[in-house]
């Protein structure tokens, strides 16, 4: 057994051990962490977590192994940082966990709770704005943060939990009292390599990570929701479904207005109509979910809802064209999540609907011919430019993107000029689309990434009109 009162800190990068630190030898996608033991105590590691696959030679240290050291890495790092928030929910699925999260956040905050989201964007609220680099951070860095937060009097905290994070182990040991399921799509393949391994990731959530008898709010209107209700029901948690089927938080009906959505829901039984001020079927959705993860009392829950901001990035709103066409810029970056944008704004487009779109380099290709049908079948004009290359050629990726397309479509290499190209084609009634990257900083290539926002390269495109 590791004594962890006896340990300085703990990491599984052997370049930040320093003396007396615990190093944890994890499997990794590109590495393994066993080649790196060495230099972890060259650089003062004290002791050695491992699977039980490693050999004790020429390791002058103590080397603990384990069945699942990721798991152990996980439960130490919590029992090392010790404090978190009172209140620990969680939200996972394939689209819409940084908008359930930021929603969850604001609704805890109009209830005066010192309350923060962590995810995608980072963390934010409670006076706090950290940029983040993974969406559900390493346990390490996450038990450091939560005890950081503790002690600065925030007692409230959602974390976006994705797919990697939950296969790896990275949630275990945080105290979860609620989590919520939004969808499940295809992405990841990549990583997961089937559809099966991904919702098996997402499924670990409500049957192991959640705490016994934790609230799991799941989307009843998705055909995984019996699977997911049965195994959190037999796991020994509560549940809580939402949606048109939902049974505590329905969908009676929905309306695109001006505003956003008029709309008529039943919580817990009572009936409550009012504009919820964001465009889109979906964020109706995401919107309930963070009302049943907020665990928060109905009507003030209500009432935070009729002031919800929308989320940096997410069906962002980007105006100033002279012929009052719509502008918009959207995260979507799989066939689901773009199907779902361009289903919200067909509503509020009483001329074209222009899709702007691409598809990441080093990411699951057989998604690309998928998003640009996706597109093409919802889309009056579709353009299919580059997203973030990596280091693949941005002209096979859009090859592989224009393969699924078919009607009114196009090609321009480049997204700054595709972005200025679809903004001078706009005209009165049109709606734009500008998909997949949403609030990033960077356009990522094969040895650098280029500053690049497409809601600040898209006002500047407006401009020069």
């Amino acid at each position: 057994m590791i004594e962890v009162r006896s340990l300085k800190g703990l990491t599984s990068d052997s370049r930040k051990v320093k003396q007396g630190f615990l190093f944890a030898a994890l499997p990794g996608a590109k590495a393994d962490g066993a080649a790196f033991i060495a230099d972890a105590i060259k650089n003062g590691a004290s002791c050695i977590l491992a699977g039980k696959d490693i050999t004790a030679a020429d390791i002058s240290v103590p080397l603990v192994q384990v069945d699942n050291p990721r798991r152990e890495f996980a439960l130490l790092a919590a029992e090392f940082y010790g404090a978190q928030p009172e209140t620990m929910v969680a939200v996972t699925g394939t689209n819409g966990k940084t908008s359930t999260a930021v929603f969850t956040q604001q609704i805890w905050e109009a209830l005066g709770q010192k309350a923060v989201s962590i995810g995608t964007l980072g963390v934010h609220g409670a006076g706090l704005d950290k940029e983040g680099t993974h969406t559900t951070p390493d346990p390490a860095a996450l038990h450091e943060l939560l005890a950081e937060l503790s002690d600065a009097g925030v007692n409230r905290a959602v974390m976006e939990a994705s797919s990697h994070g939950l296969d790896q182990h990275r949630l275990d040991g945080v105290n979860l009292k609620a989590a919520g399921f939004t969808n499940l799509t295809r992405d990841h393949l990549d990583y997961h390599g089937t559809m099966e391994a991904y919702k098996a990731a997402k499924l670990r959530l409500f049957t192991e990570v959640l705490e016994e008898n934790g609230l799991a709010v799941l989307n009843a209107d998705v055909p995984e929701f019996d699977e997911f209700s049965t195994a959190a029901l037999k796991a020994g948690r509560q549940v809580m479904s939402y949606g048109h089927n939902g049974a505590e938080l329905q969908i009676l009906e929905m309306n695109p207005v001006a505003e956003g959505l008029a709309v008529s829901l039943k919580l817990f039984g009572h009936q409550h109509d009012f504009t919820l001020p964001l465009i889109g079927a979906f964020q109706l959705y995401n919107a309930l979910c963070a009302v049943g993860i907020a665990m928060a009392p109905e009507e003030a829950a209500i009432s935070a809802l009729k002031f919800i901001k929308g989320v940096p990035g997410r069906m962002q709103g980007v105006g100033g064209h002279p012929a009052g066409a719509g502008v918009y810029v959207d995260y979507a970056h799989t066939p689901d999540a773009l199907e779902n944008v361009l289903k919200a704004a067909r509503p509020h487009t009483e001329g074209k609907l222009i899709c702007l779109m691409g598809c990441g380099g080093d990411r699951d290709k057989g998604k690309r011919p998928v998003m640009g049908k996706a597109a093409c079948d919802l889309a009056d004009h579709v353009i299919v430019t580059d997203d973030n290359p990596r280091s693949e050629d941005p002209a096979a990726i859009r090859a592989d993107v224009l393969a699924g397309c078919h009607g009114d479509y196009e090609e321009v290499g480049g997204r700054r000029e595709a972005i200025r190209h679809a903004v001078k084609i706009l005209q009165a009634g049109d709606v734009l689309i500008i998909a997949g990257k949403g609030h990033e900083q960077g356009q990522i290539f094969k040895d650098h990434t280029e500053p690049f926002d497409d809601v600040s390269e898209s006002q500047k495109a407006l401009e020069e009109l």
